[in-house]
């Protein structure tokens, strides 16, 4: 059995993921709140950026857990198309459990569809990431761990899809974000538990890239994406605000007349 180290840099990697999965949260819920204020293309473009920015959180949060990640008596190298391929479920899914929400007739039923399918979506961005994984050696699951990873998933995504339906003022967004960026983390770590190695020493070289070779710059990129989109959107105009602004317009309009 390799000894598995899940924070080899220390608090550095656990801490830059938990303020991923923050920022991507607080982003989502944020533009799902704009999203459902609003109308036609204006809601459909919200909810896109939502999902992007839940899905981008989620995925950044995973890997840069992961450059902390190491298994003694071999090299870790990551399939790129199976890592991308993660990153696009990861998208797609969350897109589709957002769009449930946003456009379900029935909310409460809309919810529970769209948490279980963005919470499995978030457990298969995990697991096909560490499908990715290559090293010298066989990787095995606790099943038990596993489950309970799973179930986080599913819950800490319906939980933000109920934020974003119920959640409105910023101050609570950011409680919530918080709190959703600890249940994200917590699944991560969940699954990470759930691993061991059996190591097979061995000189070939391993297929892949290294985690700094690949999955930090992609990461770097995402993280930039994140701070930039939140940018945007805390400098773009609220719905309320857009009325209120208009409103104030309409006596100067009068009097110019």
């Amino acid at each position: 059995m390799g000894h598995l180290d899940h924070a080899a840099f220390g608090l550095l990697t656990p801490a830059l993921s938990y303020a991923m999965a923050c920022i991507g949260a607080a982003l989502g819920l944020r533009c799902t709140v704009r999203a459902l204020a609003t109308s036609g293309r204006a809601r459909r473009n919200w909810l896109i950026t939502a999902a992007s920015a839940i899905g981008t959180g989620i995925w950044t949060m995973h890997f840069v857990a992961m450059l902390g990640f190491r298994v003694s008596g071999t090299d870790i190298r990551y399939d790129v198309p199976l890592t991308i391929l993660s990153l696009v479920v990861a998208m797609v899914v969350v897109c589709a459990g957002v769009f449930a929400v946003g456009y379900g007739k029935d909310r409460n039923r809309a919810l529970l569809i769209g948490g279980l399918t963005t919470g499995l979506g978030v457990a298969s961005m995990h697991y096909l990431g560490m499908a990715a994984v290559r090293l010298h050696g066989d990787v095995t699951y606790d099943p038990v761990l596993v489950g309970l990873s799973i179930l986080i998933a599913v819950v800490a995504a319906t939980a933000a899809l109920w934020a974003g339906l119920n959640i409105k003022s910023p101050l609570a967004v950011t409680l919530a974000s918080l709190v959703m960026g600890a249940a994200v983390s917590s699944m991560h770590y969940s699954g990470m538990f759930a691993v061991s190695v059996h190591v097979d020493p061995s000189g070939a070289t391993l297929p892949g890239a290294t985690a700094m070779q690949f999955i930090f710059p992609l990461a770097v990129g995402l993280g930039s994406y994140l701070f930039i989109t939140s940018a945007f959107v805390a400098l773009s105009p609220s719905a309320d605000e857009r009325q209120a602004s208009a409103t104030a317009q309409r006596p100067v309009e009068s009097a110019a007349r």
